[in-house]
């Protein structure tokens, strides 16, 4: 299963990420998502897997929940949007990881694209940063990956051109 991980939209949807993401299975976003339209349109390539973040308002809390837990191919995923990272997650994560035991842990916030294995908790981390205009990251970003035989594999991140 091909998936396209994206987040903090903060309201911004391109061309540039229809483009990447065209051909994927599935679409998920890790939060901030602005305005409701972002949703429409990645649901216009894919299925959408999608929570919400701090800035998203009640159209948008009404169609994301605040975290998501599922499995796909075997891979228990858990999706919030502020996670932290391995060895410093935020003070609300810690315990939903530690309840629900997931393989692959996705969050965003940061704006920093991060991919981290945490052995502690046998899981790998990934945050997207940020495919949006809004914010201090100087480049749009997102990730791409399979998921098969309940592993993470062929994972590439993508570079969407500059925040400006």
């Amino acid at each position: 299963m091909l998936i396209g991980l994206l987040s903090d939209t903060h309201s911004h949807y391109d061309a540039r990420i229809g483009h990447h993401l065209q051909g994927c299975d599935e679409i998920w976003h890790a939060g901030d998502v602005g305005d409701e339209k972002v949703l429409d349109e990645l649901l216009a390539l894919a299925p959408l897997r999608a929570v919400s973040g701090n800035i998203d308002d009640r159209t948008v809390r009404l169609r994301c929940p605040e975290t998501l837990v599922f499995e796909v191919e075997g891979l228990k995923v858990l999706i919030h949007h502020i996670g932290g990272y391995p060895g410093r997650y935020a003070p609300g994560a810690r315990p939903l990881l530690q309840r629900e035991r997931p393989g692959l842990f996705i969050c965003g916030h940061s704006h920093i694209l991060r991919v981290m294995p945490d052995r502690q908790l046998g899981l790998l981390h990934l945050n997207p940063g940020a495919a949006g205009r809004h914010g201090f990251h100087k480049v749009r970003t997102l990730l791409k990956f399979r998921i098969e035989a309940g592993r993470v594999q062929d994972l590439q991140a993508v570079e969407l051109g500059p925040r400006v």
